[in-house]
């Protein structure tokens, strides 16, 4: 079965991803068969109600990354999860859901908030989101760039 019966897109290793609800684009994003669950950098990560629901409320990316614009999000928590990260240590995550578009595609993503601060790249697609949409050629990069052009 070739890639066009399956309907699938090619993606690298890396990829620019755009956050249509936050009016956030052409983000660096690692693209991570290993991982599972998908992850967004934050800071400043805090849970609170909102008419008996769990809520969090967190500012986007670092203040030295470019797009950062020091807005603070208010969102309801989809979930909870404890993930492993990739230095071998386990924490609790809130996980939260909005719209992703990657090469073209605009999907619901489900992403876990975390300190990415110590990685390079502010946004990991895990397998959950990868999965049914995209084939990873691991030996390419940034081609979502090319269908914008």
């Amino acid at each position: 079965m070739s890639r066009k019966d399956r309907g699938l897109d090619v993606i690298g290793r890396l990829e620019s991803v755009d956050f249509p609800e936050w009016e956030l684009f052409d983000i660096d994003a690692k693209i991570d068969t290993g991982a599972y669950t998908s992850s967004l950098h934050c800071h400043h990560i805090e849970s609170f109600d909102k008419n008996g629901r769990p809520h969090v409320r967190f500012n986007l990316l670092d203040p030295s990354h470019e797009t950062y614009n020091d807005k603070l999000f208010r969102l309801p928590v989809y979930n909870t999860k404890t993930i492993k990260s990739s230095n071998g240590t386990t924490e609790t995550r809130f996980i939260i859901k909005t719209l992703i578009r990657i090469f073209g595609k605009e999907l619901e993503v489900e992403l876990s908030l975390a300190n990415r601060s110590e990685m390079r790249y502010p946004v990991l697609i895990g397998r959950k989101l990868i999965n049914g949409h995209f084939l990873v050629d691991p030996s390419k990069k940034y081609l979502t760039k090319m269908i914008k052009e």
